[in-house]
């Protein structure tokens, strides 16, 4: 019914172009009242998606550690590392595609969403034919590069082939559900995702269980995508009826506007998403491969907790977007006001969810892990989480600079989060020749201190004056 109320609105402002009348005053009342509603689901989707996913993250854990232990684990880590970098390839043109379709979908304008869509695809993968290639050509330097040898360098010579096939396949399914999102629907999208990742482990724990190895979680991983393509579909073709295969649909027009606005978003990205891997690096050479699933617990771990915070907080970009259209006193006023309630949230829930799992983590861990628990685990879970209490405090700043388009100053924040927290992290592998878990949290800690203070101070210097 919704889209039939945006459809039936569009056409009766394209037949009236004289004054409002009361009935166009009573479709925007709905249409308003319609989007706040959609816009709540979405919200809540988000906060439920994050919930699900601490759970599979809880549970997984255990069952690859059980079956593979810390050093096989942290083989299949290097794997994945090399999928998140991969994904660096799709030149921001998931999030791109997710903002112009939706743009083209609240004109009714199907014909350029249905362009952007194929434009978009026939990109991704030109750019995922590009990473397979760089992957198996260099998939010995690779393996050099994190210092594996005999059975663990032979075993990711062996998968990396697979996971450069992946790659490309990933590229198509987030697009695909990046315009699912663009349609309106991220909370289908976000619990599709949630859908996959319980059939990931579903998976990977089943065939572990059975006696296979660490190729049950490539092949867990390959068919929660499959999921997410096939749902993503579904849900797509219910919603808009979408052609995907027209090649008259290619357009260069679309394609440069798809690079355009994505590769400005792509550079922070791209600096941050550096980030883990070059400690992941830095771990399986200077203190060894079993290091690495300490380091990903612990940062992984405090991240889901700052999601479930966060999640609250992602509507404040477009909110703000829309005041800033027209800088006005009230506007300014009204982005204050958002301000001030953001960070009201922030201390009223977020304090007391960090102190409670502060006070229990230890506990908490050696419930979780049982025989597998490791002392190095909870110092560097602590420090993590007080890290990420800290960026969470400069999240309405970035999503306030953010909407107003300052898109430079949240590219800066990457930088000069990822630059000191790799600075410090190399002056210690070479003062000290070794390097741990605990120090590179520590590193994380001093540079996202930085980090917040430069967002909080630039949002206040030129908006929350």
């Amino acid at each position: 019914m919704g889209e039939n109320l945006w459809l039936a609105y569009g056409h009766y402002n394209t037949e009236n172009t004289g004054p409002a009348t009361h009935g166009d005053e009573v479709w925007s009342f709905m249409l308003k009242r319609l989007f706040r509603s959609q816009l709540r689901i979405n919200m809540a989707s988000g906060v439920a998606a994050t919930i699900i996913n601490m759970a599979v993250l809880a549970v997984g854990y255990p069952i690859y550690l059980h079956f593979l232990g810390y050093e096989k684990y942290g083989v299949w880590l290097i794997l994945a590392t090399v999928l998140s970098v991969a994904r660096l390839g799709d030149l921001g043109v998931n999030r791109a595609v997710m903002k112009l379709v939706a743009e083209e979908y609240g004109r009714g304008n199907m014909e350029a969403l249905q362009e952007y869509v194929m434009t978009a695809i026939a990109i991704l993968i030109a750019a995922g034919a590009a990473v397979l290639i760089v992957i198996v050509t260099f998939r010995a330097q690779i393996a050099g590069a994190f210092r594996l040898t005999g059975e663990n360098a032979q075993m990711v010579l062996w998968l990396l082939p697979y996971i450069a096939c992946l790659s490309i396949y990933v590229f198509i399914v987030q697009a695909l559900n990046a315009v699912l999102s663009g349609l309106g629907r991220m909370d289908l999208a976000n619990l599709t995702q949630s859908a996959g990742r319980i059939l990931r482990v579903t998976t990977a724990g089943s065939l572990l269980y059975f006696g296979h190895g660490i190729e049950s979680l490539l092949i867990g991983s390959a068919l929660s995508y499959a999921l997410i393509h096939i749902v993503s579909l579904v849900l797509i073709w219910r919603i808009a009826q979408i052609h995907f295969f027209r090649v008259r649909n290619l357009s260069r027009q679309r394609c440069r506007r798809l690079l355009s606005f994505g590769l400005t978003l792509c550079g922070g990205s791209l600096v941050n998403m550096l980030l883990s891997p070059f400690n992941k690096l830095m771990l399986s050479r200077y203190a060894g491969v079993s290091a690495i699933p300490i380091y990903e617990m612990a940062f992984n771990g405090s991240m889901h907790v700052r999601a479930l915070i966060e999640a609250g907080l992602r509507p404040l970009m477009p909110e703000v977007s829309r005041l800033g259209a027209n800088m006005t006193g009230y506007a300014r006023d009204r982005i204050s006001r958002i301000y001030r309630h953001a960070m009201k949230l922030i201390f009223f829930f977020g304090i007391p969810v960090y102190a409670a799992i502060v006070v229990l983590l230890t506990p908490l861990l050696k419930l979780w892990l049982r025989q597998r628990f490791v002392q190095e685990l909870p110092g560097a879970f602590r420090i993590m989480l007080i890290s990420t209490f800290v960026s969470l405090l400069s999240v309405p700043s970035y999503f306030i600079l953010l909407g107003l388009g300052m898109v430079r100053h949240t590219l800066i924040s990457h930088v000069i989060l990822c630059g000191i927290s790799s600075l410090i992290v190399l002056t210690i592998a070479i003062i000290r020749h070794r390097i741990s878990v605990e120090a590179i949290s520590w590193a994380i800690l001093a540079a996202t201190g930085v980090t917040s203070v430069y967002l909080i101070r630039e949002s206040t210097r030129r908006v929350l004056k």
